[in-house]
């Protein structure tokens, strides 16, 4: 048995070893002929023809498909690019029949409501039948639970077939993108039932104008009631369009909903998110989609906005709700009223603001709120912003201020356009730079997709693989703050986290993620009963596009993961099965328990099925 001391050592240099892995081309695994020495189509760009290739799969796919390489070598680096610029091109008939099966998503947020509604809505209404709560009564109220987040499972499900099976894979990268930079949490209540709709309206805006998409952002019912603007209403002393009747407000109180975690977010470092607040009835004004709108969604926390002109911008989407909202003396959504966005003019702060410098006149209605997307939209910093996080997904963590100077004036050269921006991005030097090459780690959504697609697993309707994404640290609209899942390695990346990375790996090899059978997958049938020599060589061809760094290939040669310490008395469960773990360590992906609660006899690999696994451990497979 290994010391505590030995596996912190060791962890030390597997953490040391994935800081950036040190690629070595497999000498003993052939190119494919005729195409290995294709020339570079830019001569200027510093990756070998065959990094381009594999760079553009892993960066712009949620990566390669079985026989993606050739089909990419094929058509040429730079005509693929454009290929994936115009998805509309491009048929994706077979994923929307796939996705088609599920019927919740093809409802309205109001059909939804009525079909399968929340716990408290059902309690609420079978109080005031007067009579007392029976067991059938509790019963029903669990099952309501449960079945009421029955469409965000479905959501989930969708999501991660479109990124496994379709063919619009750029496409589906920046829905992803999209859908975490205006972040929504499904764990809010009524969020959920909008979640089809606003992924829809993020999809269809993906890579057109950023003005259009953030204008679609700001009237879904998703963002109006994930950040409360639904019921942000002018203070009392402010005048109307119209008489202004009482308003039914829920989030926390002002002071409350004004404490922010030190990075100046809402729900940041032990302060409340927007999905655990507490109903209370309160009239006024509420900031909070005011505030992300600038920080998160626009101009960054360090745009040159300032408190003033997050009041003035909330004073401006004053009346901004959604149909059915609850207003006193109603405590309750009105489901008969549609669904959908509304303008209110009664709610609406008629008098004159002044944003970023610019003076919005007294007396006008819901042109105020279009006018600052307009300003915002348009704006240097928010060029700049939104051209850094497009650099930071697409070329490195901290990506090169040249590249990202040239994106922010092309952003603003096109009045936002985001598919010529990122056409900037993509085809620049830096992003066809060594340095870039395999630079950025994958998130858990990504690495698990990016095991179905090179396994060649089938879309899977069964909530499987979302479950593993899940267990990896990312649930599928689950983050409950607004600023959305980090992209940076430095928050995906230690001792427990690889290992959890290693193990799923190994469960996907044997069987865990559904569909997968390796004597099907290209590249690696009829591996199985060859010599461990040609089984690594294989694997890694099939695997790791032929790049293993030597200690790489010497973990898969031996089998053995350096970080899984033997250990009598406990053992190391993935999905309810037990395998063995190093003394004290803790699995993000699974847990511990002593033998004797063991309830599944352990994952059993064979040789050939651990060197698989293994591969989709290494660091050479997490990077991308």
């Amino acid at each position: 048995m290994r010391t505590s001391s030995t596996i912190i050592a060791l962890a030390v240099l597997v953490l040391a070893a994935w800081s950036r892995p040190q690629l070595a081309i497999s000498q003993d695994v052939p190119a494919e002929p005729g195409v290995a020495n294709a020339p570079a189509e830019d001569a200027a760009r510093e990756q070998t023809a065959d990094q381009q290739v594999r760079h553009v799969l892993n960066r712009l796919t949620f990566g390669p498909l079985p026989g993606d390489v050739e089909r990419v070598r094929k058509m040429g680096v730079d005509q693929w690019i454009e290929w994936q610029l115009n998805p509309e091109s491009i048929d994706d008939r077979k994923v929307e029949r796939i996705v088609a099966q599920f019927p919740l998503l093809k409802k309205t947020s109001v059909e939804l409501a009525r079909d399968y509604p929340p716990e408290g809505a059902l309690a609420t209404q079978l109080m005031r039948s007067g009579r007392p709560l029976t067991s059938a009564d509790s019963a029903k109220l669990r099952a309501a639970g449960r079945e009421s987040f029955r469409v965000a499972r479905e959501m989930q499900a969708a999501r991660v077939i479109r990124a496994v099976a379709s063919e619009r894979q750029l496409l589906e990268v920046m829905t992803d993108f999209w859908l975490n930079h205006f972040n929504v949490h499904s764990g809010k209540e009524r969020v959920r039932y909008a979640l089809p709709e606003y992924e829809r309206t993020i999809r269809a805006h993906a890579l057109g104008k950023f003005r259009d998409l953030l204008g679609a952002v700001a009237k879904s019912e998703a963002m109006l009631q994930y950040l409360d603007n639904f019921q942000s209403v002018a203070d009392p002393s402010r005048k109307t369009l119209r008489p202004q009747r009482a308003t039914l407000d829920v989030t926390a109180p002002d002071d409350a909903r004004g404490q922010r975690g030190q990075r100046g977010r809402m729900g940041r470092r032990g302060q409340r998110g927007p999905g655990d607040q507490q109903p209370q009835i309160r009239r006024g004004l509420n900031e909070n989609y005011a505030r992300e709108l600038l920080e998160l969604h626009t101009m960054g926390v360090d745009g040159g906005y300032t408190q003033q002109d997050v009041t003035e911008v909330a004073r401006a989407f004053t009346g901004w709700t959604v149909r059915g909202a609850p207003e006193p003396p109603r405590i309750r959504w009105n489901l008969d009223e549609g669904y959908g966005f509304v303008f209110r003019p009664e709610r609406h702060d008629a008098e004159e603001k002044v944003v970023l410098g610019h003076r919005l006149p007294a007396g006008r209605g819901i042109e105020d709120g279009e006018e600052v997307l307009d300003i915002l939209a348009r704006h240097p910093s928010t060029a700049r912003f939104i051209a850094t996080k497009l650099a930071r997904r697409f070329v490195s963590d901290s990506p090169p201020l040249d590249l990202v100077d040239r994106a922010a004036a092309k952003f603003l050269e096109t009045d936002g356009d985001i598919r010529e921006t990122l056409r900037t991005i993509i085809t620049s030097p830096e992003f066809f730079s060594s340095a870039a090459y395999r630079s950025k780690i994958k998130t858990p959504f990504e690495l698990v997709v990016s095991a179905a697609r090179i396994l060649g697993a089938p879309p899977d309707t069964t909530g499987r693989t979302e479950k593993l994404i899940a267990d990896l640290g990312q649930p599928i609209f689950g983050r409950a703050t607004p600023d959305g899942w980090p992209d940076a390695a430095e928050a995906w990346i230690n001792t427990g986290a690889i290992l959890s990375r290693i193990n799923f790996g190994l469960a996907a090899a044997g069987g865990r993620l559904p569909g997968v059978s390796l004597e099907r997958v290209p590249g690696l049938a009829g591996l199985r009963h060859r010599s461990r020599q040609a089984q690594v060589d294989g694997v890694i061809a099939a695997i790791l596009g032929g790049e293993a760094s030597p200690d790489t290939r010497e973990v898969l040669l031996k089998g053995e993961n350096p970080l899984l310490a033997r250990d009598d008395t406990e053992e190391m469960i993935i999905d309810d099965t037990p395998r063995r773990a190093a003394p004290g360590t803790r699995m993000v992906a699974g847990e511990r328990r002593p033998r004797r609660e063991r309830r599944n006899e352990p994952l059993r690999l064979d040789p050939f099925a651990q060197i698989v696994g293994l591969a989709l451990g290494a660091p050479e497979f997490q990077w991308k």
